[in-house]
């Protein structure tokens, strides 16, 4: 065990969670490049980040753990951040405000965008992951929709709000790939004015 003692200025607690996010960046750069997983080792995600075994193994039980614990990193950030650019923007500009961030999160950092929409990621764990955030996002979306058109939470509004979610993160994808050809902007257009289609509180009511 780590002496609980301070090392150079720095408590015990704060040099675990700079280990710790030092490990989860390096399995961003593994899961997001764009290449095979072969790195996806425990030696390999340590030397990436620059530690030895000893301490991955004091902050995830083994391989799989750990990528969940990257994408569940991951996702909680861009989850925080699109919510926050709704919460800010005019009830109009929300479905815009949601696909300006996520897009120009993931064009910021295209390692972001393979891991939550590359559709050549075929790792189990990260099967699991996605189908997770998938209804995050659904509950989320519903949770908007039910605020903004004050309606009750129904079959219809729950949905939609699947539809929405499918819908943008299948488009994300495809432009990932290569199979949809817009500049990040007219993606955002496209599916903010997609979005905004669906803003008829008729859909939502029973």
């Amino acid at each position: 065990m780590e002496s609980a003692r301070p090392y150079g200025g720095v408590q015990a607690a704060d040099r675990l969670a700079q280990r710790r996010h030092r490990l989860l960046q390096a399995g961003l750069d593994i899961l997001g490049a764009d290449s095979d997983l072969s790195a996806l080792t425990v030696r390999g995600i340590c030397r990436q980040a620059g530690v030895t075994a000893r301490y991955f193994y004091e902050s995830f039980t083994d391989k799989d753990d750990f990528v969940a614990a990257v994408y569940d990193w991951v996702i909680a950030d861009i989850a925080a951040s699109t919510q926050a650019a709704v919460a800010a923007a005019r009830p109009r500009d929300r479905a815009r405000a949601a696909m300006t961030n996520i897009v120009e999160t993931i064009v910021d950092d295209p390692r972001i965008g393979r891991l939550l929409f590359g559709s050549e990621l075929a790792y189990p764990v990260l099967a699991r992951k996605r189908i997770q955030a998938g209804e995050l996002m659904a509950a989320l979306t519903r949770q908007q929709a039910i605020g903004t058109f004050e309606v009750s939470e129904n079959e219809n509004v729950k949905a939609a709000a699947y539809f929405v979610v499918g819908g943008v993160v299948q488009t994300i994808g495809a432009w990932l790939s290569g199979g949809v050809q817009l500049e990040p902007d007219q993606l955002v257009d496209l599916l903010a004015a997609m979005i905004d289609q669906l803003a008829e509180p008729s859909l939502y009511t029973d």
